[in-house]
């Protein structure tokens, strides 16, 4: 079996809103700078009054006799970067061979050992699983040796929900805890740049939370890498009796010693690295003993195969591995093969996921705050081209 043809499938579609999908922004490194910082733009599509309007990508490996891998969505960026540096290395090779595409893939990029084109191989890596589920009839999970358990439990992901708005914040709070899920974490809107003022915001969002969903409830708060080692402490020494599950991102994914400084000082436990990438990046966090719970995604990490080298490693140490939230369809299987006790629950990235599960045949969705797995062959990507206003192929 030879791999025939890598395809990049461009889709447009519009995910139906009740008004803007994004309410708030996040708090953002380059909020450093006035100029960026009072800024509301948001990513993944264009508001319209009919809805969110979509434009993505998927990569599709299909080999000589006609089995179809696939992975995304993915931006246009990645797409590029699969369909002219990647594809020529995969065209005419052993698709069951992963360890030596992925080390071929990695080796040939002297210049892209992390960002986008670990993104791109990230995804190629993914629609190679995909691809070899199928042609063996089995889930992912089931030829990686679980399941491990029959469900996995969810925490709700609330990235664009309003955050300054505190009267909402305690009804979708309450919402979201009585849907089921086990958890939920929130994004802070600001960062050291917005002096007391924005202090004090932060500690009354998470003073909120904390009074809406009681005291028997795990709520975890992301600071996206846009703080700084002073600030977090203070942040922490005020939040504290409100007892957060973790903080994450404290500070960029560069500052390992920023991370590990914080580990020591800091009662509450630090998760984070969704933005590094592969078995050696990860590794510098769990050597320095700088988190808690490490985050890989296995759209951007590296891939599958990656994602499970560096659960190994984490593991090894007495780590959480709890993926970022990218792909519910992919996250699942992994979530499947790990135990428990390293791998509790899953993030639903609830409006992300709306996006990003738009053209997806079978979304995975939590049921009463549990994902559950359909039993379908590879990672589920099939498509539903229905839901597609215009659907071609690109980069041929």
């Amino acid at each position: 079996m030879r791999i025939g043809q890598v395809r990049l499938r461009r889709l447009k579609g519009t995910l139906p809103t009740d008004g803007d999908l994004w309410e708030d922004r996040l708090v953002r490194p380059l909020d450093v700078y006035p100029e960026y910082r009072e800024r509301d733009d948001h990513e993944g599509g264009v508001q319209t009054p009919d809805g969110f309007a979509v434009t993505t990508y998927f990569v599709e490996i299909e080999t000589e006799d006609g089995l179809v891998g696939r992975a995304g969505p993915v931006p246009e960026t990645v797409a590029w970067l699969v369909a002219r540096e990647l594809r020529p290395l995969l065209l005419g090779r052993d698709p069951i061979a992963g360890e030596k595409l992925w080390d071929q893939l990695h080796r040939a990029q002297v210049h892209g050992r992390g960002g986008l084109p670990m993104l791109a191989i990230s995804a190629v890596d993914n629609a190679l699983w995909d691809l070899r589920g199928k042609w063996l009839g089995q889930p992912v999970h089931r030829v990686l040796g679980g399941p491990t358990r029959d469900e996995v439990p969810a925490y709700a992901s609330m990235l664009g929900f309003s955050v300054q708005d505190l009267d909402r914040v305690r009804e979708r709070a309450i919402e979201y805890r009585d849907r089921g899920y086990v958890a939920q974490k929130w994004f802070f809107r600001h960062g050291p740049a917005s002096g007391h003022a924005g202090l004090h915001a932060n500690v009354a969002l998470v003073r909120t939370l904390r009074e809406a969903v009681g005291e028997d409830y795990d709520l975890m708060f992301d600071c996206w890498q846009a703080m700084d080692v002073t600030y977090v402490t203070e942040l922490a020494a005020r939040i504290a009796p409100y007892r957060p599950r973790w903080l994450e991102e404290v500070v960029m994914p560069d500052r390992v010693d920023g991370y590990r400084l914080l580990r020591q000082r800091l009662s509450i436990p630090l998760a984070g690295a969704e933005h590094e990438y592969t078995r050696w990046g990860f590794r510098r966090f769990v050597d320095a003993g700088a988190l808690d719970v490490v985050q890989p995604d296995l759209y951007w990490c590296g891939g599958f195969s990656e994602a499970l080298k560096i659960a190994a490693y984490a593991t090894a140490h007495d780590l959480m591995v709890i993926p970022h939230g990218h792909s519910a369809a992919a996250t699942l299987h992994f979530s499947l093969t790990q135990s428990p006790a390293h791998t509790p629950y899953q993030e639903d990235l609830v409006k992300w996921n709306q996006v990003h599960q738009l053209f997806l045949a079978d979304p995975v969705n939590p049921v009463d705050g549990v994902f559950r797995p359909n039993g379908k062959p590879g990672l589920g990507m099939e498509l539903d081209l229905s839901r597609a206003e215009a659907d071609e192929l690109v980069f041929a």
